[in-house]
């Protein structure tokens, strides 16, 4: 029988590693390639060269396919940190999780260090994002996605309560896990309270508030900076973040549906703060 379209894109995805092969056994796990304690696999071509190309960043090894390192010799010139292993594609089955969507590239590297945000808003005059108790590492990732293309200073998340970094995270991220920074705090309230003393107007982001974000952001040449907090999908944001911000904003979404998802809604709301960006600069 002749394959559909669609089955045809999809085993054609799966042949590029651009999809996890499904079905039959997976393959022995290799001890050989398992991370080492304090450190984890990044990949994806994106993933993989920003972390190559990230001075902070810590690199240990870099597997490749042929096509994979020719991929990434084009979009990152050599050379490298490390020199790329070559191994064959069905071989990161044995060291990736099952749904990894791998691209035929990987680098085991160490995670980051948490960034200092006082360095991070006086590097940059954008936005910061502050996430309470956000824990899906793939919203995460999609989050620093749009904070890079927002311009955000920076991203703070909590030390618990937040997930760690994953090859996942920073595949969602599609590179913006190196060029963003990302600050863990212990106290979120407490940050909340640093950012208004350095001159943030802090709104928290809550689907029942008065306002919406586009009233109550500040103006074009105030001078005053923005700080968002976003809160999980299911509970939103805790009890002391919400009476610690200066004022609790909303989307104007159509009442057919509740809520957004929350990297959908970081999305929606760092766009109109960069509308209040480009209104300034005209």
């Amino acid at each position: 029988m002749e394959e559909s379209p669609r089955a045809v894109a999809r085993r054609s995805r799966r042949e590029d590693g651009d999809e996890p092969a499904r079905g039959g056994p997976r393959p022995a796990r290799d001890a050989a390639l398992a991370a080492p304690a304090g450190s984890l696999w990044l990949y994806g071509q994106h993933a993989v060269a920003a972390a190559l190309a990230n001075p902070k960043r810590r690199i240990r090894r870099l597997l490749a396919t042929t096509d994979a390192e020719e991929a990434l010799a084009e979009r990152l010139p050599r050379p490298w940190r490390v020199a790329a292993e070559r191994v064959e594609k069905n071989r990161f089955q044995t060291f990736l999780t099952e749904d990894a969507v791998h691209q035929g590239i990987a680098v085991l590297a160490d995670p980051l260090p948490s960034a200092d945000l006082e360095d991070a808003i006086t590097a940059s005059d954008g936005p910061v994002l502050l996430l309470d108790q956000v824990t899906d590492p793939r919203n995460v990732g999609a989050i620093l996605r749009s904070a890079a293309a927002f311009g955000v200073a920076c991203v703070v998340m909590q030390d618990r309560n937040a997930p760690p970094e994953t090859g996942a995270l920073a595949r969602t991220a599609s590179g913006a896990l190196e060029t963003v920074p990302l600050a863990r705090e212990v106290n979120l309230a407490r940050t909340i309270q640093v950012l208004q003393k350095a001159g943030f107007w802090v709104m928290g982001l809550e689907g029942t508030a008065t306002r919406t974000l586009a009233e109550a952001k500040p103006a074009a040449g105030s001078g005053r900076r923005s700080a968002l907090v976003l809160g999980a999908e299911d509970t939103g944001l805790r009890r002391l973040q919400r009476e610690t911000c200066d004022e609790l904003v909303r989307l104007p979404i159509r009442s057919a549906m509740e809520s957004l998802n929350v990297s959908a809604a970081a999305t929606a709301a760092l766009y109109e703060l960069a509308r209040n960006s480009e209104a300034d600069e005209s």
